[in-house]
């Protein structure tokens, strides 16, 4: 386990892990500063001694759980994001993580013995309930590591959002009319100026926000350009399978968030620069046209002059300059 307060981590580090971050909200300072007053009352005590009996606990639960095999009957219905090569990786770790929540509920249900190439091989089978559970912690984890922001920058995102928002209907301004500088960043978040500093940085570079050279000298005031889509946990849905329509026995047609875009149709009677498609006709019409063609006269001469008027004045048309006798030669001559 590495733990880091750096922004932005390496591409490659990130699809090799799974990505934890640390809640910043005020509230989750307060519930820590709480337990941190309440662990030097004689509760807090009890509470310490108790806090290592639950965890040899849990470690002597982890022993009893067996090495078994985990079958997946539903593996050629799941769904995943693949819009990003990366994602290859975090298909491999939403299915170890269906794995993971089998393998612990073994206990809770049936272990079967298969027969693999004449041997025994004991296994626990994958339930719709563990697939709706690993898509939980999938969206929740692998979402957002698969965000273009990190979980602070994100976190600072909407907070800026939200100052814009307010001020914007106070004065009754429209978003993009709107300006406001670092100085006022730091009063609304709290935050320290390093820290703000580092997010507005990198919401200028992902082009969330814009920059605009202020009134004062060196002086920069900035515009939100994001209006708040996806704030709602629309951009950490990964293109997981719909579990209920699983349930109901439906075939899924496509994924919560699909990011690939439809196969298009080619239709040619839609195409400029191509004739029309003459409809299929069965074989009776095609003798019936071969025997229509063979008796009928011979077209007429005025017919026959406008094809090849009309094939000569095409090929004029297409002629290169250097191609045309214009009689230059002959008056040179």
């Amino acid at each position: 386990m590495l733990t880091t307060t750096a922004i932005d981590l390496d591409e490659e580090l990130l699809n090799r892990c799974l990505v934890l971050s640390v809640d910043e909200d005020r509230e989750q300072t307060r519930a820590i500063h709480r337990m941190q007053r309440e662990a030097e009352t004689l509760e807090g005590l009890r509470r310490k001694h108790k806090r290592g009996r639950l965890s040899k606990l849990h470690q002597n639960a982890q022993r009893l759980l067996r090495p078994l095999a985990v079958v997946n009957h539903h593996a050629r219905q799941l769904t995943f994001l693949d819009v990003k090569t990366r994602t290859r990786r975090d298909h491999e770790k939403y299915l170890a993580l269906i794995r993971a929540v089998a393998l612990v509920h073994q206990h809770q249900r049936e272990v079967r013995a298969e027969d693999v190439d004449g041997k025994r091989v004991d296994c626990v089978v994958v339930t719709l309930d563990d697939i709706a559970v690993a898509n939980r912690l999938a969206a929740e984890v692998l979402g957002r590591t698969l965000d273009e922001l990190s979980p602070q920058s994100r976190r600072f995102l909407e907070q800026v959002h939200d100052m814009v928002s307010e001020h914007c209907q106070v004065l009754q301004l429209d978003q993009a009319d709107y300006r406001f500088s670092r100085s006022d960043l730091r009063e609304h978040t709290g935050w320290s100026y390093p820290q703000v500093r580092r997010h507005l940085d990198r919401l200028v570079e992902m082009e969330y926000v814009l920059v605009h050279r202020g009134g004062r000298g060196q002086c920069f005031v900035y515009e939100l350009l994001w209006d708040g889509k996806g704030r709602e946990g629309e951009t950490f849905l990964i293109g997981l399978v719909d579990v209920e329509a699983l349930r109901k026995g439906v075939k899924p047609g496509g994924t919560t968030a699909t990011l690939t875009p439809p196969k298009a149709e080619f239709d040619p009677s839609l195409t400029p620069h191509l004739p029309p498609v003459d409809p299929p006709f069965s074989s009776e019409d095609s003798a019936a046209k071969r025997s229509s063609s063979s008796t009928s006269e011979p077209e007429g001469e005025s017919e026959a002059e406008k094809r090849t008027s009309g094939a000569e004045s095409r090929s004029a048309s297409y002629a290169h300059p250097d191609d045309v006798d214009t009689g230059a030669d002959e008056d040179s001559e």
